[in-house]
């Protein structure tokens, strides 16, 4: 899998540069709107920090809820918050029997992955340990999100993009090909990460833009661009984030 960061040295920070807790509990109501009531076993595969992940446990007490992340930064910060329900598992190949939860999710984790292959292999690991009638949750779309019809969206679009790894439209496909079927749709804002012109050129700096690395010659013109825009430290608004819901056969 693509990992852009570091995310065992972001692990510590991560949290405070995303949104914080206000971001996740946005986050969880979104996806536990699209799970029926009736679940008792979830898996949040790319589970991170934990920080949505404990949400979900704490709005369902009767709701059993297994974290898992590649990292292990991020699965260290993940048992902090849910002490012994949090395991290191890559989402492709997950250590789970088949039909093991009733609902699965995976929040900003699609669009980090290499290519079309890993999107299908998370996807149909996901779809293997739901029971027939479980409910897998994913968030879609992410970098599309971030496009708010701003000013500093005006600057940044000529820059080089990479496909989306987490298009709705393919995410939709690979879920039909693994026998699951659309369930419904939910939205939810990324509180506190709208973007600012100066905070901008330091996510350019440090290479969170996947086509622009540290050092590519293209960063130096586009900070300048940025750095021209009014109100350096006004935060643009927010995105807004995407998840799909869908129900395995059966």
């Amino acid at each position: 899998m693509t990992r852009v960061l570091d995310y065992d040295k972001e692990s510590d920070a991560y949290d405070a540069t995303r949104g914080g807790e206000p971001r996740a509990a946005a986050a969880a109501d979104a996806v536990l709107g699209l799970i029926p009531a009736a679940a008792r076993r979830l898996l949040d595969v790319a589970c991170g920090t934990g920080i949505v992940t404990r949400r979900l446990a704490a709005a369902r007490p009767g709701l059993r809820v297994t974290g898992a992340d590649l990292t292990y930064g991020m699965a260290r910060r993940a048992d902090e918050r849910l002490p012994g329900a949090i395991v290191l598992a890559d989402g492709r190949r997950l250590p789970f029997p088949d039909g093991a939860f009733d609902a699965v999710t995976s929040v900003w984790l699609l669009h980090l992955l290499d290519g079309p292959g890993d999107v299908r292999a998370v996807v149909a690991e996901c779809a293997r340990v739901l029971r027939p009638g479980g409910v897998y949750v994913t968030t879609v779309d992410k970098a599309a999100a971030h496009d708010v019809g701003s000013d500093i969206d005006a600057v940044l679009a000529p820059r080089p993009r990479r496909p989306a790894r987490d298009a709705p439209e393919a995410v939709v496909s690979y879920a039909v090909d693994c026998g699951l079927d659309p369930a419904g749709k939910g939205r939810f804002p990324g509180l506190g990460q709208g973007r600012s012109p100066r905070g901008t050129v330091a996510d350019l700096r440090r290479g969170w833009f996947t086509r622009m690395p540290p050092g590519h010659p293209l960063v130096d013109r586009f900070a300048t661009l940025l750095e021209a825009l009014p109100d350096q430290d006004r935060p643009r608004p927010d995105p807004v984030f995407t998840v799909l819901a869908f129900r395995k056969a059966g």
